[in-house]
């Protein structure tokens, strides 16, 4: 299982100081995803991606 924490979607909510799963998704499909090992909303968040192309 991948960790949310090293997700691009997982966000910071400055109004309720934490973090949570930016991904539009109802209720009935949030459910459905509990049953996976893999999110397939999961997108590895490489913070240096940007500094290898600025080099």
């Amino acid at each position: 299982m991948k960790d949310c924490k090293m997700c691009y979607n997982y966000v910071y909510d400055e109004e309720y100081e934490e973090y949570f799963c930016c991904v539009d998704i109802d209720m009935d499909d949030a459910e459905k995803l509990m049953k996976y090992d893999d999110c397939p909303f999961f997108r590895f968040d490489n913070e240096y991606k940007t500094v290898n192309k600025q080099i």
